[in-house]
């Protein structure tokens, strides 16, 4: 019983890492869009 308890506590570990690592993932793509779109904007007022 206790190592069917300690195998569920594993899975349940790295379920939760993985959700983890693609919600960063996830915000790490996000940012990479927004600083995108901060370029865009400094590259067109120099151009004015």
């Amino acid at each position: 019983m206790k190592f069917v308890r300690r195998i569920f506590t594993l899975v349940a570990l790295i379920a939760v890492a993985i959700k983890g690592i693609l919600s960063f993932l996830s915000w790490f793509e996000k940012q990479e869009e927004v600083s995108t779109v901060w370029t865009d904007d400094e590259e067109f007022e120099d151009v004015i």
